[in-house]
C-alpha cells in the first residue's frame, strides 16, 4: 500500500541543548510522558505505547491519522518533554543558512521558538547537518545539542542558553564530510552530560582518538574525560546509552576506533573494551539485563566478510584480558537460513531495536532480520529498502522505520514469524521542488503519539476516535495532559553504597579548566567507591600536591610545567597562574597509592603576539589547542624560528588542520601574520589566518579554469555561505602578510581581509570587504594550514607561520 504527498512549504533547523543533576544509587527512569534519549525510556528502541496507528494519509488530516504536520525538516531523531516536541535542523539559504534547534507545542505542533547558530569550521555539507539526536533534562526542562560545527548548548525551555562550550575550539573536536556525529546523553542519576568525539586537542590528548567528556549539567564545568587510548578509524555516530549492568552504572558506546566500550559513568574510568571491528562503529548498542548488542558494517579484524553483530555479557568479564563473555555473534554463528554459513552482511549505518526478546537490526541494503535476543537464532529477513540510514522503532506490535529514499515503511509484527506484505504500509514522501529529499531520522512514540521528520516536515501521527477510512471520522483528542500510564522497565539497582567502604579512588574537580594569567584556580578532591559514587572525605586527609612536568612530544622537545604558585591544603588545591601569555600543564593530588590529576590550559587572550623565538625546535605552542602534531616549531636555514605546519601524513585529520590560539569567545579583533609556502613536486600547501570563525585563505591549489593560484574568504569551508575568491598567482618561498579583522554592528559584521609581500608597503585597500548579514560574532583567533601533496613515503610541501598578532579593534 502506497500514499504520496505533497508537503508545505520547507524550512531547516537545528540544535538544543541542557543540564541537570540527581546523585542517587538507584537508576532514575524518564517519566513515560516523556522521551529524552533518542532510543526511549529503556534505551532500546522500544515504545510501551498502544493504539498508534499503522497507516496515515496526509489528504484526509485528522481522519486519516495525522494530527499535525509542521514545516521543520530534516534527518534528526524528534525529541519529547513537557509538552514540547524540540528536533535539529538546517535552515535557510545562501548567506542565511545555518542550523536550528526548534520547539513546538506538542499537541498542536505550534511553533513555539528556535535557536540558530551558524555552521563554520568543518567539512559537513549543508545535506548532512542537523543529525545528531538531542538529549534532556526532565526535572529543569533543559536540553543539550550537539551542532555540526561544534557547539555544545545547553538551552531552557525558553530557548535561552544556560552554557555553552565549544568542542572544536576548546577540545579539537573533528568532524568528516559525512556528518556522522555521536549524540550527547544526559544522566539523571549522575546529573553529568556526556558527549562523545573523534578529539585532538593539547598535551596527552594531542593524539587524534575516540574521547568522552562530561560536564556537569547545571554548569558545564568538566567532571571527567575518558580517552579511549585507540587511534580513530575515522568519524563515527555510534549514540551512547547508560545502563546499570553487574551492578555497576556504565555509559556503553561503540567508538570510532572499532570496539564496544564500557566506561564507569560517574569517573569516566573504562571498564571494559571489546574490539569486533577494523573500523568504526556506528550503530548503538541496546542493552537487555547484562546483555548488550551491537552491530556495525565495516571489516571484521579476522577479515571478509564485512558487517555483524554481537551480544556480550557485560557482567562477565575476563580478569586477564578485560573483556565481557561473547554469547553470540553473526560472523562466527552458523544459520540454517543461510546455507550453514554465517552471516554477512553490513549492519553499518542504522541502530538494532530490542523488543519483546527479539533483536531487529537493519543492513545498509535494506533487509531488516530479526533474531532470538538470546540465542542469535536468525527468524527472519524481510527486503523493506534499498538504502538504510534510519534506525527502527518497535511500538504497539509495529515496526516503524525509514528508507533513505523518502520511504517510511510500518510493518505489522507477528512474533517469531516474518511479516505478511499484505499487512505492511508504505508512505513516499513528495517534497516541494529543490528539497533535498532523504530520509534518515528514526520514529519515536510517546502519549499515544508517533512523531518523526521527513526532509521538509515534522510529523506528528495518531488515531482518529473513529474509523479513519469513514469520511464522518471524528478529529483526536487533545493531547494527554498527565503523564500516560505506561509501564516500562526500571534499571537494575546498583550494589548498595557502603558510606564506610575504603575508597576505590580519588578524582579532582573539575577536571579540565581554563584560566587566565593570575588567576587562582581551586580543585576539589573527590574519593569515591568500585562504582563512582561520592564518598565522604576523611577530616585529616593528607595530600600531596603537585605541578607535573608533562611528557616529552613525539619530537624529542620537553614541554615546561605550569608556571604559578601552588598551595594545597588537604583535600582543596589552588594553582594561581603566572603571566606568561599562554601555557598548559596538569595538577596532581596523591593520596598514598592513588593519584588524581586536572588539566589546566591558559589560553592566548587578546591582545596576544607570538615570534615563536623562545620556543624549542619540535615544541607546539603552549595553550594551544589542536597543535601538537599538526603543526611543530621549525629552525629556518636562515635561522629563524617558525611554526610549520607537518607535512609527513596525507590523512585528512592531520594534514589539514586549525590551530586554535584563544578562547571561542573572542571577538572585536585584528589577527595578522606572515605566511610562506614552498612548491614540492608542483604542489603548494593552503595556509591562513582564523578570526571569529572566518578564514583567509592563501591557496596552494592551481585553478585549472584560470591557471592561477588564489587568495579566499571563506567561513563554511564545504559551502559557499562566505566565498570570496582573487586569483592571485602567489609565489613560493616568499613571505607574505595576512591581516583579517571582523568589524560587529547591530545586525551585521564588516569582514575585512588583506594580503601583501612582506616587506612592502601595506595596502591602503582590502583584498576582500565583505558585510554579512548573519554574521559569527566570536571565534578563536587561529591559524589554518592544509598540505595536500603529502604521501605515506614522501614529505609534502611546507607552510611556516611567524609574527603572531591579535589586537583590539580600537588598538589596531
Amino acid at each position: 500500500m502506497s500514499l504520496h504527498a505533497r508537503p508545505p512549504e520547507f524550512r531547516m533547523s537545528l540544535p538544543p541543548r541542557l543540564a541537570a543533576l540527581a546523585i542517587f544509587a538507584l537508576a532514575v527512569p524518564a517519566s513515560a510522558a516523556d522521551w529524552v534519549h533518542w532510543r526511549g525510556p529503556e534505551g532500546t528502541g522500544q515504545s510501551r505505547e498502544t493504539g498508534l496507528p499503522g497507516d496515515f494519509d496526509p489528504a484526509q488530516k485528522a481522519a486519516g491519522n495525522v494530527v499535525w504536520q509542521a514545516p521543520f525538516g530534516g534527518r534528526s531523531t524528534p525529541l519529547v518533554m513537557g509538552g514540547r516536541v524540540y528536533i535539529l535542523q538546517g535552515t535557510g539559504t545562501g548567506l542565511g543558512e545555518a542550523e536550528q534547534v526548534v520547539c513546538v507545542e506538542e499537541a498542536t505542533g505550534k511553533p513555539l521558538w528556535t535557536y540558530r547558530v551558524n555552521v563554520f569550521h568543518t567539512d559537513i555539507v549543508s545535506t548532512r547537518v542537523g543529525w545528531p539526536p538531542l538529549t534532556a533534562d526532565p526535572a529543569t526542562g533543559n536540553v543539550f545539542v550537539q551542532t555540526t560545527a561544534g557547539l555544545f548548548l545547553c538551552l531552557d525551555k525558553a530557548g535561552k542558553v544556560v552554557w555553552q562550550k565549544s568542542l572544536t575550539e576548546e577540545y579539537g573536536r573533528a568532524s568528516g564530510y559525512g556528518g556522522r556525529l555521536p549524540a550527547p546523553i544526559f544522566d539523571e542519576a549522575t546529573g553529568l552530560v556526556i558527549a562523545p568525539m573523534v578529539s585532538s586537542s593539547w598535551g596527552d590528548f594531542a593524539r587524534g582518538a575516540n574521547r568522552f567528556v562530561a560536564f556537569d549539567g547545571k554548569t558545564g564545568e568538566v567532571a571527567w574525560w575518558n580517552d579511549t587510548m585507540n587511534p580513530s578509524k575515522e568519524t563515527y555516530c555510534s549514540h551512547p546509552v547508560i545502563a546499570v549492568i553487574g551492578g555497576q552504572r556504565l555509559l556503553l558506546s561503540g567508538g570510532s576506533d572499532g570496539y564496544l566500550h564500557a566506561i564507569k559513568a560517574r569517573t569516566g574510568e573504562k571498564a571494559w573494551s571489546y574490539q569486533f571491528s577494523s573500523g568504526a562503529i556506528n550503530g548503538s548498542p541496546v542493552v537487555d539485563g547484562n546483555l548488550i548488542y551491537c552491530g556495525h558494517g565495516d571489516e571484521n579484524p579476522e577479515g571478509a566478510p564485512y558487517g555483524r553483530i554481537i551480544c556480550v555479557d557485560g557482567s562477565q568479564v575476563d580478569p586477564k584480558t578485560k573483556r565481557p563473555k561473547l554469547v553470540w555473534d553473526t560472523h562466527k554463528r552458523a544459520y540454517k537460513a543461510n546455507k550453514g554459513r554465517p552471516l554477512s552482511s553490513r549492519f553499518g549505518l542504522a541502530s538494532v531495536a530490542l523488543a519483546d526478546g527479539r533483536l531487529y537490526a537493519p543492513d545498509d541494503t535494506g533487509d531488516l532480520y530479526a533474531f532470538n535476543a538470546k540465542t542469535g537464532e536468525m527468524l527472519w529477513k524481510y527486503h523493506y529498502a534499498t538504502e538504510v540510514r534510519g534506525s527502527p522503532l518497535v511500538a504497539d506490535g509495529k515496526l516503524y522505520i525509514f528508507d533513505v529514499k523518502s520511504k517510511l515503511v510500518i510493518l505489522t509484527l507477528d512474533g517469531d514469524k516474518k511479516p505478511d506484505e499484505l499487512n505492511t504500509f508504505e508512505y513516499q514522501f513528495r517534497e516541494p521542488r529543490g528539497v533535498y529529499s532523504e530520509t534518515n531520522g528514526t520514529p519515536i512514540a510517546v502519549n499515544g503519539r508517533v512523531y518523526f521528520v521527513s526532509a521538509a516536515s515534522l510529523w506528528c501521527l495518531g488515531k482518529a476516535e473513529g474509523d479513519a477510512s469513514k469520511p464522518d471520522a471524528r478529529p483526536h483528542r487533545p493531547a494527554p495532559t498527565e503523564p500516560a500510564k505506561v509501564a516500562y522497565k526500571q534499571s537494575p539497582p546498583e550494589t548498595p553504597l557502603d558510606p564506610g567502604a575504603a575508597p576505590a579512588g580519588v578524582r579532582l574537580f573539575p577536571a579540565d579548566v581554563v584560566a587566565t594569567p593570575g588567576q587562582a584556580v581551586k580543585f576539589s578532591l573527590k574519593f569515591y567507591d568500585a562504582n563512582g559514587r561520592d564518598l565522604p572525605t576523611p577530616a585529616d586527609v593528607k595530600a600531596e600536591w603537585s605541578v607535573v612536568t608533562p611528557a616529552k612530544t613525539p619530537t624529542g622537545a620537553q614541554p615546561p610545567p605550569l608556571a604559578g604558585k601552588l598551595d594545597g591544603a588537604g583535600a582543596e588545591g589552588t594553582v594561581t597562574l603566572g603571566p606568561l601569555p599562554s601555557q598548559q600543564g596538569y595538577v596532581e593530588a596523591k593520596v598514598g597509592d592513588k593519584a588524581a590529576r586536572a588539566r589546566v590550559r591558559m589560553a592566548g587572550r587578546v591582545p596576544f603576539k607570538q615570534d615563536f623565538e623562545k620556543l624549542p625546535a619540535g615544541a607546539s605552542p603552549g595553550g594551544w589547542v589542536n597543535t601538537n602534531g599538526k603543526f611543530v616549531v621549525e629552525k629556518l636555514p636562515d635561522g629563524n624560528t617558525v611554526l610549520a605546519k607537518t607535512n609527513n601524513d596525507p590523512r585528512p585529520p592531520l594534514a589539514k588542520a586549525n590551530a586554535y590560539i584563544t578562547m571561542p569567545n573572542a571577538t572585536g579583533y585584528t589577527i595578522q601574520a606572515d605566511l610562506m609556502g614552498t612548491q614540492v613536486r608542483g604542489g603548494m600547501p593552503d595556509i591562513g589566518v582564523i578570526n571569529n570563525r572566518y578564514t583567509l585563505v592563501l591557496d596552494g591549489k592551481t585553478d585549472p579554469a584560470v591557471n592561477s593560484r588564489s587568495w579566499r574568504l571563506v567561513s563554511w569551508e564545504a559551502r559557499p555561505r562566505v566565498a570570496l575568491q582573487e586569483n592571485v598567482n602567489w609565489a613560493p618561498g616568499t613571505w607574505y602578510t595576512a591581516k583579517l579583522t571582523v568589524e560587529l554592528k547591530a545586525t551585521v559584521a564588516t569582514v575585512r581581509g588583506k594580503i601583501w609581500e612582506k616587506g612592502k608597503p601595506e595596502p591602503e585597500k582590502w583584498t576582500f570587504e565583505f558585510e554579512d548579514p548573519s554574521p559569527n560574532r566570536e571565534g578563536s583567533a587561529g591559524l589554518y594550514g592544509y598540505v595536500t601533496n603529502a604521501s605515506a613515503t614522501e614529505l609534502g610541501a611546507n607552510g611556516y607561520y611567524d609574527n603572531v598578532s591579535v589586537t583590539p579593534n580600537d588598538k589596531k
